[in-house]
């Protein structure tokens, strides 16, 4: 039987840098309509923009696709998702990615490897992704998000700090890593299950992911698993800039 999963897509209009960026128009459409195809392309059985403004709403539904309007104090994507899930009464075995709303070139492939990762073991509530570091300078790039993994390929730790710190080849080397373990970069794509986003929104804020401002954090400060399937590679960023926006227009405008 092939699997089943939902897709929920956060998009908010208030953004610091690009603001209505869920609106903006990229090769002829609002950018929220590339990602929820990408949605759509990955066989999703169902897929739900999740907003708290009117305008982004209104487009979506006018695209065809179903739209929720949630409370506007959601401090992340994760608690607007939550919320979803509540209003439509979902199950609590239910799998469903978070599909972040400024990710027009994330592959379908990608979106449904998380699902599957979930769907695949019974020991975490959530699934994420992360691809190994092939450029050394990104190990030191506090915007690129670094985890570490046990064994058996759950989560010890997320950070933005350079994890795991090679001691002697950062010290004497010149900060090169020795090819002795790999540097991985996490890939904010979730997978979670309706009862697990019950159970994190019952949680306090923890102080590690204050001070590193890494929600995903919450997770293992509570003692919960969090399983990391690594990928072949990272794939686009998402558009957070003007230059962003006109990389993925040259993409998009090429495919079409």
């Amino acid at each position: 039987m092939s699997l089943r999963f939902k897709v929920v897509i956060p998009a908010r209009y208030a953004s610091t840098r690009l603001p209505g960026k869920p609106l903006l128009t990229i090769a002829g459409k609002p950018m929220i309509a590339h990602v929820c195809q990408r949605a759509q392309e990955a066989d999703a059985e169902e897929i739900i923009v999740a907003t708290d403004d009117e305008r982004i709403f209104e487009t979506v539904c006018e695209l065809g696709i179903k739209a929720v309007m949630t409370r506007p104090d959601h401090q992340s994507g994760t608690e607007r998702i939550a919320e979803v899930a509540q209003q439509c009464a979902w199950a609590g075995n239910e799998i469903i990615v978070n599909l972040q709303g400024d990710e027009p070139l994330i592959p379908p492939a990608t979106i449904r490897e998380v699902a599957v990762a979930l769907a695949g073991q019974k020991r975490a509530g959530m699934a994420t992704l992360a691809a190994k570091i092939i450029d050394s300078e990104e190990i030191f790039n506090p915007n690129a998000v670094k985890v570490v993994l046990n064994k058996a390929g759950y989560a010890l730790y997320f950070s933005r700090a350079p994890i795991p710190w090679e001691r002697a080849a950062f010290v004497q080397q010149g900060r090169k890593p020795s090819g002795n373990v790999s540097h991985l970069r996490h890939i904010g794509l979730y997978a979670y299950t309706v009862d697990f986003l019950k159970r994190y929104c019952s949680w306090e804020v923890s102080p590690l992911e204050s001070v590193e401002s890494l929600e995903q954090l919450r997770i293992l400060w509570h003692g919960e698993a969090v399983l990391v399937k690594i990928v072949d590679k990272t794939p686009e960023a998402g558009v957070d800039t003007r230059e962003d926006l006109m990389r993925v227009e040259q993409v998009l405008s090429l495919n079409h």
